[in-house]
């Protein structure tokens, strides 16, 4: 639920529950808090601020109240305005800043900074009544009614908590003080009362929580109505219980005289120890022993952070004395401070108002503390550091101002000389040679040491260093303070011997510098020691000397006559101030009431002026308006002729206007229907033409699209045959290449033995009879290429048949490269290998991987030449190679020869075995070459790598 710049004050919830407003300085905001969700926010102008927001009790009406007294009423609902309070009198200075409302929501009750309460009747918009409190009463802090059981919510009794901590409690139709709590020992902070008006809860000012019981406090409150049958019965001679008070300290309760027949239970409360000892200020611990707070704080350098308020306050033996503060105070604010934010512009508010409430108490305990300038940055620092409790404060600073501050005031108003001197003997003393080099750049005590002593050492030192420095201040004589102020001179004597102009000691004085603050208090000590004792301090300063209980001691310790003359003068001039400004607001206001009459009788003049001149010029208009009268009536008998002749003109006119009208409107009708019968005699004739476009259209784009799909279909056709006839063509030149290379192996190989050719020309069959069945199935794929049905059916089967051919050229690989390993070996163990074991060989790897009998390879080989002879005759490279070498079984394989033909074997033996050798070494050298080349290629088709394996090995 963010939405607030600045911190919230104040929360009301509305009875049901369900709304409530937060409140802070520029804003209020209406809250939702079903969802959780900002209804609505009120804004407002900088120049001014909400004092309170709030609910009334058991209705939907919200109040505001701003800085200026403006109270308006809004709906709950709507948010509109209801009305708005009038303004408080002239005469009332009361700046609202606290309500109270009854419980009925009739009569709201407004107080503030002054003694007087205001009581509106929020039924009538009225104010109906003031009440004046007690004289002592400057400002009201909370008010608060007193629910009662038997009043019906219209509350009679309002609590009052007043700035002196005294809650009052009061009738506020009889204007009668019922009781009070708190006194001005023990003064209230805040209190709150129970929903059911029967106890009193408050805080009091040292920290404890006290609980009262208002039926023991006051038997007027949720008292029964009378009973309708009176008695009249004899008073009993005994006190009763409306003057009996319970009063709760520290964890006693006192309980007061009371009658026998009257019971009172009080509860005891255990008190709570608080960690933060600090703000208990009025506990103060009993029998502490200055020598060894001096032993603890020599050990230590400074007392326990927790308990230097306790232990200062045991130093200074501060009485705590309530009623004569309060009495400074109740003076008010002293004129000499009134404009003291303007000197002293501190930013928070809360220490600006105490440190101007704690100088006007000064000044009203002794005169010259009101002309006093460094007064207030002596005390600033104490007022912060005590601004929890004002009263501990101003002791603290009156008592320095007695013990440590003696003499300072004997040259009023100039500054102590006498200290100084002091203080320059000192210095001379211990340091001849800083003090000459004070003289020589003619600077005095005036600049090194009443800087640090009338602002105490705030200027130039830390907090914690400035409380350690008091807590060594206040454990020793008086003295110490200008020890301090030398010690700090001689510790800071190397920086202070650097410079030379005025200007660097006046900075250097009132600014902080690098020292240590634990060097300064032991240099402090040993010139309290050293010191001889013609020219130490003690024997000027007197010991210390506490304040008194009953009242303050007299402070007359200055130039009594200077400071009053200057308080009369002062007042002289003030006086003066006050005259000439009363006579100069008597002199404006005279001014102003002779510039008033004077502008009156102008205007008075003026008035009769305008009367007479509006006289004249209404009996000239009355002469005009009759003769206007007089020639009107003449002309109104003409007009009433005129009007006469052509009203029957009209008439005739009319009644020739309507038949011409009628007959008008009957051609028009004419010519309508006319138009309406043309205008869709050209709509359908519109329709007719629009549709035959359309159907030419329509025909127009079917006729381009089957052109379109007949260019499409030729130019897949072409490009099918096309890549056929490629696809044809480098098969061809393919197997060109395959035929010549081998004419050109088997020309080489004719030395070669009888195995070896037999199994080449096993190989050579077999890639021819792929190759005629491979180019029989493309004829067959080339008919029927215009079937798109089967066209995908038929390159599945070509797929299918290439790798089955493909796989069985592996398979002769293989087997060829067996053979060949293994017709090496056995040349080399069994030269005499029969030629019959190898054609046995030969059968039977053509068995099993192509699955061919010489048989089946005869007829194939019939069918083939029957078929297309010339193709094959052109396509054998076997006609000029002697038929003798090879078997019958293995001719029957090569095309164009006679397996019927027989040669010799024994002819040309060692040619052959010549060229055998020759053709073994390039095959070798082939190998090496594919070798490198396939190397080098990786990419190439395993189709391709198989044709090419296959031409090498041949």
């Amino acid at each position: 639920m963010s939405g607030h710049e600045s911190s919230v004050f104040s929360i009301s919830v509305h009875a049901s529950g369900r709304y409530a407003i937060t409140t802070s300085l520029d804003t209020a905001q209406l809250w939702d808090l079903d969802t959780f969700q900002r209804k609505r926010k009120l804004n407002i102008s900088q120049s001014v601020a909400i004092q309170k927001v709030f609910f009334l009790p058991f209705s939907n009406t919200i109040l505001s109240c701003f800085r200026d007294n403006s109270i308006f009423a809004w709906e709950c609902d709507t948010l509109i305005c209801k009305y708005q309070l009038p303004p408080t009198p002239a005469e009332s200075d009361l700046k609202y800043k606290v309500f109270a409302v009854t419980r009925d929501g009739r009569i709201l009750a407004v107080g503030g900074k002054s003694n007087h309460l205001h009581l509106w009747c929020l039924e009538t918009q009225q104010l109906f009544r003031i009440i004046q409190l007690p004289t002592k009463i400057r400002s009201i802090r909370h008010i608060e009614f007193i629910p009662d059981s038997f009043d019906a919510g219209s509350n009679q009794i309002l609590g009052v908590l007043g700035q002196d901590g005294i809650m009052r409690f009061i009738n506020i139709r009889n204007c009668k003080l019922l009781f009070d709590i708190g006194t001005l020992d023990e003064g209230i902070c805040t209190s709150v009362i129970s929903p059911n008006g029967r106890y009193i809860t408050a805080i009091m000012e040292n920290g404890s929580l006290n609980v009262y019981s208002v039926q023991v406090l006051t038997q007027e409150i949720n008292k029964p109505p009378p009973p309708l049958v009176k008695v009249v019965e004899d008073l009993p001679k005994k006190t009763g219980p409306s003057q009996m008070k319970v009063r709760v300290i520290g964890g006693k309760v006192q309980r007061p005289r009371k009658a026998k027949d009257c019971k009172t239970t009080t509860k005891m409360l255990k008190s709570i120890r608080d960690t933060d000892l600090e703000n208990k200020e009025n506990d103060l611990p009993d029998g502490l022993c200055k020598k060894s707070l001096q032993t603890l704080l020599r050990s230590y350098g400074e007392y326990p952070t927790k308990y230097r308020m306790f232990i200062w306050r045991s130093l200074l033996q501060l009485p705590e004395n309530y009623s004569a503060f309060n009495s400074l105070l109740d003076k008010g604010t002293h004129s000499a401070f009134i404009n003291i934010h303007e000197k002293y512009p501190i930013k928070s508010r809360k220490l600006l108002r105490i440190l101007q409430r704690t100088m006007s108490a000064l000044a009203h305990w002794s005169a010259i503390f009101g002309d006093t300038p460094y007064l207030p940055l002596l005390a600033f620092p104490f007022v912060k550091l005590f601004q929890n409790n004002q009263l501990v404060c101003f002791e603290v600073i009156a008592t320095l101002i007695i013990n440590w501050c003696q003499h300072w005031f004997e040259y009023f108003p100039n500054p102590p000389i006498n200290i100084l001197s002091v203080i320059e003997n000192l210095l001379g003393h211990h340091d001849k040679q800083l003090l000459q080099h004070y003289m020589n750049c003619g600077v005095t005590a005036q600049l090194y040491a009443w800087p640090l002593l009338e602002t105490v050492f705030s200027e130039v030192l830390t907090r914690e260093e400035w409380l350690r420095v008091f807590d060594n201040v206040f454990s020793n004589h008086p003295s110490f303070l200008l020890m301090i102020v030398v010690a700090y001179n001689l510790c800071c004597k190397a920086p202070l011997l650097n410079c030379s102009l005025k200007d660097d000691f006046e900075y250097f004085f009132h600014h902080r510098n690098n020292l240590d603050i634990a060097i300064v208090i032991r240099e402090a000590y040993r010139l309290m020691l050293c010191t001889p004792a013609d020219i130490h301090p003690k024997s000027m300063l007197d010991d210390f000397v506490p304040l008194t209980k009953s009242q303050y001691p007299v402070f007359n310790k200055y130039p009594k006559f200077i400071v009053d003359y200057q308080t009369h003068e002062l007042e002289k001039i003030r006086n003066d101030e006050l005259e000439y400004l009363k006579e100069r607001q008597a002199i404006h206001e005279m001014e102003a009431e002779i510039q008033r009459q004077k502008d009156e009788d102008e205007v008075w003049y003026q008035k009769q002026e305008l009367l007479r001149e509006a006289e004249e010029k209404r009996r000239d208009i009355l002469l005009e308006e009759e003769k206007k009268l007089l020639e009107q009536r003449d002309r109104l008998v003409a007009v009433k002729r005129d009007l006469k002749l052509k009203e029957i003109q009209l008439l005739s006119a009319s009644r020739k206007r309507f038949l011409q009208n009628q007959q008008n409107q009957r051609e028009m009708e004419l010519r309508r229907l006319d138009d309406e019968i043309e205008r869709k005699i050209s709509l359908r004739d519109e329709e007719i033409v629009t549709t035959a476009r359309e159907v030419g259209l329509q025909r127009l784009e079917i006729e381009t699209q089957r052109r379109l799909l007949e260019q499409r279909l030729a130019k897949n056709k072409e490009l099918t045959s096309q890549e056929i006839k490629e696809d044809l063509d480098n098969y061809r030149r393919k197997s060109e290449i395959e035929e010549r290379r081998f004419q050109k192996a088997v020309e080489m190989d004719e030395c070669q033995s009888l195995r070896t050719h037999k199994v080449i020309e096993e190989s050579l069959a077999d890639a021819e009879q792929a190759c005629i069945d491979t180019d029989w199935q493309i004829q067959v794929l080339l008919k029927r290429k215009f079937d798109e049905a089967e066209r995908k059916a038929q390159y599945e089967e070509i797929a299918r048949l290439l790798q089955r051919n493909r796989a069985k050229e592996m398979e002769a690989l293989n087997a060829l490269k067996g053979l060949e390993i293994g017709k090496r070996k056995e040349d080399e163990e069994y030269p005499s290998w029969s030629s019959s074991s190898h054609t046995l060989l030969c059968d039977h790897v053509k068995r099993k991987y192509f699955n061919v009998t010489p048989y089946d390879c005869q007829q194939r080989q019939d069918e083939r030449c029957g078929e297309r002879p010339q193709e094959l005759k052109t396509r054998s490279p076997m006609k000029h190679v002697s038929s003798a070498s090879l078997p019958e079984s293995h001719l029957r394989f090569i095309p164009g020869i006679d397996p019927e033909t027989h040669f010799s074997l024994d002819r040309k033996r060692e040619e052959l075995e010549k060229r055998e050798q020759e053709l073994m070494s390039e095959i070798r050298n082939l190998r090496y070459k594919h070798t490198q080349q396939a190397r080098q290629k990786r990419s190439i088709p395993l189709s391709r790598l198989h044709r090419d394996t296959n031409l090498l090995i041949t």
